[in-house]
């Protein structure tokens, strides 16, 4: 074992309340995609004290150096900050205080474990060489997504970042364990807003009106072909539609039809060829059958991509510093991340932190309003991000 995995082990340890403390401190206080005032104000006090000199970035993001010895390159270590529009319904003494808005996500557990890495790298300075850039990101859950207003700010220059690493949580593997996958892991998304317009009356009379209902059931279904016989089968490709309105009655066939759906893949090409097919479909099947549909897509953020070598890197001295029985493969994810931006401009590694605990408590999914981690997590969490930014440092590869 490398010398220096005891001693951030050890550091791990040692400020293992601290970084719960600050967990719990933040989950307690969360605040929605880019209303993040007080988070950052939080994250910069913590950050001074280690003396360190952050500045705002993106308006709510917050962005420090940790300068080791010179000469070496920059790796970037990013977490991010915003909550989520939940409730939350676990009754926990560090509870959401602020109505309709909770962590369900793990953004608290990123943004404390990469201040927890933080005070580690701090301490260790002197033992490795080059520059640890720490990245607390906004918005990271509502578009444009706050890691592409960074990138636009210039938060990967001054001094040029080489590689970004990232981490999120995982409750389907126990803590302790982190998940990775070298290549395309994470997929786009863009929103689907659709609106049918027909002509409304009574229920009795479908000859005097155009049911924009049936002209919105026909598209629906009708749309799937997109996915199920224009797509590469070898492309991972899902469209959804999660909400159909359709104010009429009983016996009230209403003027309008409106829909919200998703389309998410792991191509780029393939996803614009997608939109293209998708807008022709919306428009020439409904303008068949009378109506109109008017359709908006919102692009949303890219697929993500964890470079293959850096990943391998990663994995290996992952399994160094918590043994290889604690690394897994994980499967490709049909959700999004906006760290799909760093991926795009850099070399970039995206890992799973287990948080279950053992026994199967905190499986709960994120984005669900009984979310909450085995905060055993934040003994691995810190300590590991720590680990994998000096080796990564050390790399002859970089």
């Amino acid at each position: 074992m490398t010398p220096l995995i005891p001693r951030i082990q050890q550091l791990a340890a040692a400020h293992a309340a601290d970084t719960v403390a600050i967990r719990q401190h933040l989950h307690a206080h969360p605040e929605l995609s880019f209303e993040e005032v007080n988070t950052a104000a939080f994250v910069t006090r913590e950050l001074e004290k280690l003396g360190l000199k952050p500045q705002p970035i993106a308006n709510t993001g917050v962005v420090a150096l940790i300068e080791g010895q010179p000469g070496g390159p920059t790796i970037a270590l990013r977490a991010d900050m915003d909550a989520l529009p939940i409730t939350e319904t676990s009754d926990v003494p560090y509870k959401s205080t602020n109505p309709g808005v909770m962590h369900a996500c793990g953004h608290d557990v990123h943004t404390a474990s990469l201040l927890g890495a933080a005070r580690i790298l701090n301490e260790l300075k002197g033992e490795f060489k080059g520059t640890v850039k720490l990245m607390f990101q906004p918005g990271e859950e509502r578009l444009p997504g706050g890691a592409s207003l960074m990138i636009k700010e210039g938060v990967l220059e001054n001094p040029a970042v080489g590689h970004v690493l990232g981490q999120h949580v995982f409750p389907h593997l126990p803590a302790g364990k982190i998940g990775l996958r070298p290549g395309r892991y994470m997929a786009s998304t863009d929103e689907l807003y659709l609106t049918i317009k027909g002509k409304g009356g009574h229920g009795a009379m479908p000859e005097m009106n155009l049911d924009p209902v049936l002209v919105a059931a026909h598209i629906i279904v009708a749309a799937q072909q997109i996915v199920s016989r224009r797509a590469n089968p070898k492309i991972p490709s899902v469209l959804s539609f999660g909400k159909v309105i359709a104010n009429g009655a009983t016996n009230v066939i209403p003027n309008e039809v409106y829909i919200e759906g998703t389309f998410r893949t792991l191509n780029e090409e393939w996803r614009a060829e997608a939109h293209q097919h998708l807008r022709k479909l919306c428009e020439g099947l409904a303008e068949s059958m009378g109506a109109v549909c008017e359709l908006e897509i919102r692009h949303g953020y890219p697929y993500l991509e964890n470079e293959p070598a850096l990943t391998a890197r990663v994995r290996a001295a992952a399994e160094e510093y918590l043994g290889p029985e604690n690394v897994v493969e994980l499967d490709q994810w049909m959700a999004a991340e906006d760290f799909a931006y760093f991926s795009q401009a850099a070399p970039a590694c995206f890992y799973r932190l287990g948080t279950r605990h053992a026994d199967g408590r905190f499986a709960a999914s994120v984005h669900t309003p009984t979310f909450d981690i085995d905060e055993q997590a934040l003994a691995t969490g810190p300590g590991l991000m720590a680990w994998l930014a000096i080796k990564e440092l050390s790399s002859a590869d970089f």
